[in-house]
């Protein structure tokens, strides 16, 4: 029996390496369960947390990381921690931590190596993916796992995930506005007009479409939302996409990437002038961004009352900065949030 001073210095331990990212939220309660969720963590407070499951003294059974920005590099951390012979957790919940199949991988040969303890898995709220989800369901009727219940429902990521640590400004660089776009509200507004506006002429102009980039380059991790009508496209773009052509259209090209709304068509993804119909609903008139250009991960999302709506992912090699753009048609008009 694992005794109680053991297992609060353990806890101890894990609190002392997480005092920078603690909120009033957490939780602890040594050799039960620890209440983790919504806690600012990011994949490099898994470390610490997969010492704890290692340890020999642990005597955690129910670990709750929910809402918290892990991603599959933190997921791969924490499953070393997961296949250790010493872990005997028994209730994971990891609900909305931006995990992709990747990560779904690293817990499935975690717990391919430490089957026996594990019983309830919550992925709820992530992109697993299909071959994420057969893999891990693959556990359910395999006899020498303990899993028996397992949480993957509502491919989507909440609020509380991204939001925060990687929400950006974004300022729209004037020098690339299309002149059928008008600017108002300090910039933050965008409207096709009729009538063109008098721009001075600029090499980085678009002209052959109602489109515009923004200013600043994005190298790391970010998320923005932007509210649109009738008909345009969110996309993230190369600096030295073209201005001029038929093909400097956002998603015609492999310069740039795009989420196509139409208050008609619905959603589609486009990318090197292929179009992927990836939801023939617009219900919602906010949609999401979120970046990942280290990872080579681009997200587009649907946003909801309280939670973002899963789009489509477009998985790449990201080698110089993206900037963020938005076309327009005729009558539509987008709002930076």
């Amino acid at each position: 029996m694992r005794s109680t001073q053991s297992s609060t210095s353990q806890m101890v331990e894990l609190e002392s390496r997480m005092k920078n990212m603690r909120s009033d939220r957490l939780k602890l309660h040594p050799g039960k369960q620890t209440e983790l969720s919504s806690c600012n963590l990011s994949e490099r407070s898994c470390s610490a947390l997969s010492s704890v499951l290692s340890s020999q003294s642990s005597g955690l059974r129910s670990l709750d990381l929910s809402n918290n920005n892990l991603q599959d590099t933190g997921v791969k951390l924490l499953s070393a921690g997961l296949e250790s012979p010493h872990c005997e957790l028994e209730t994971l919940s990891l609900s909305g931590c931006l995990i992709t199949e990747e990560g779904c991988t690293s817990l499935a040969s975690a717990l391919k190596s430490n089957p026996s303890h594990l019983r309830e898995l919550d992925l709820s709220y992530n992109h697993p993916g299909e071959a994420g989800i057969k893999l891990l369901s693959a556990a359910l009727e395999d006899p020498h796992w303990r899993l028996d219940t397992l949480r993957y429902g509502e491919t989507c990521c909440r609020h509380t995930a991204m939001r925060g640590p990687y929400s950006c400004r974004l300022t729209i660089d004037t020098n690339t506005v299309n002149r059928n776009l008008k600017l108002s509200d300090n910039n933050r507004k965008v409207t096709f007009e009729e009538e063109l506006q008098s721009y001075p002429d600029h090499p980085d102009r678009f002209e052959r479409w109602h489109q515009l980039l923004c200013r600043d380059g994005l190298t790391g991790r970010c998320y923005w939302e932007v509210e649109w009508s009738q008909k345009v496209s969110v996309s993230v773009s190369c600096r030295g996409i073209g201005k001029k052509g038929n093909d400097c259209i956002f998603g015609g090209n492999n310069q740039s990437w795009s989420l196509f709304c139409s208050d008609y068509d619905g959603f589609y993804a486009w990318h090197n002038n292929n179009k992927t119909l990836v939801s023939s609903s617009s219900s919602s008139n906010r949609v999401a961004v979120y970046v990942d250009c280290p990872g080579g991960v681009l997200s587009f999302f649907r946003v909801s009352s309280d939670s973002l709506i899963h789009l489509h992912t477009f998985n790449t090699t990201l080698t110089e900065p993206l900037y963020p753009g938005f076309g327009l048609w005729s009558g539509s008009s987008i709002v930076l949030c």
